[in-house]
């Protein structure tokens, strides 16, 4: 276990109360594989949990009120996360580190008497030079104005800010508008000081016409300009994504890799 000077730091409960969340936000560091949780605990918009003493801590779950299922792992304790993840309510699956991924799925499979799938998460950041310019006359940054179209199409409303209306007001998006309809989307669906992670979505009968490329490199053109690297992440599986990251440039940094606990079909 880590520990702190008490004289300077309180010891944190296991669930940690929303006005601690900047806290934990320091503690976690401004980087890629934090860029999404940091907006939500500046948001409040999800649950935390600690073991050891903030600033330093042994593990933290993050819990994001939009996608409660799917939880993030953090620290250097598998022992310490495992605990925390028998508290986190409704969690089906944990991304984590490469380090913690073989540590942490023994405990677990231990404990619940489930095999594990590994799916990787496969992670992007934008080259210091800039992406590689991609257009399309049907492709544009979205204002309030757009709300409607984005209150129209439930898929392509990006949730990470609470509503469409405090997406476009807070984050950057752009979209292809098809004979007045909303068709695709890029958005921002995390931002930080540091990073703007970029989340897209296409309806399937637009797809392969450049829509998401095109759209995301003008959220990625709005995000350095606001002094935000843009950083994109996707499944392991997920060609497509991996093909609109490399088509525009986006360099493969690292990566995580969900924790997913086999449990039977009722």
């Amino acid at each position: 276990m880590t520990h702190s000077n008490p004289a300077t730091t309180r010891p944190c409960r296991a669930s940690l109360p929303p006005e601690r969340f900047a806290e934990l936000a320091a503690a976690l560091g401004d980087s890629p594989e934090t860029a999404m949780d940091l907006t939500q605990l500046a948001l409040g918009r999800c649950r935390a949990y600690v073991a050891g003493s903030l600033p330093r801590f042994d593990a933290a779950v993050v819990q994001v009120d939009d996608n409660p299922t799917e939880v993030n792992g953090y620290g250097s304790d598998p022992e310490a996360l495992d605990g925390l993840l028998q508290i986190v309510p409704g969690w089906a699956c944990v991304l984590v580190s490469r380090q913690l991924e073989q540590p942490l799925s023994a405990l677990l499979e231990r404990r619940l008497g489930l095999p594990l799938r590994h799916y990787g998460d496969v992670a992007y950041v934008a080259p210091q030079q800039g992406l590689v310019r991609h257009v399309h006359p049907d492709v544009r940054l979205l204002t309030l104005e757009d709300l409607p179209l984005l209150q129209a199409e439930p898929r392509l409303q990006g949730k990470c800010f609470g509503s469409p209306e405090a997406l476009l007001r807070q984050g950057v998006a752009a979209g292809a508008v098809v004979q007045g309809a909303l068709v695709a989307m890029t958005h921002t669906s995390g931002l930080s000081p540091r990073y703007g992670e970029i989340g897209a979505y296409c309806l399937e009968p637009y797809r392969r016409r450049g829509y998401v490329t095109a759209a995301a490199w003008l959220v990625a053109e709005r995000l350095r300009a606001m002094g935000r690297t843009p950083i994109w992440s996707t499944g392991e599986t997920n060609w497509a994504s991996q093909r609109v990251a490399e088509k525009l440039g986006f360099v493969r940094q690292g990566g995580r890799v969900y924790l997913i606990p086999q449990r039977p079909t009722p």
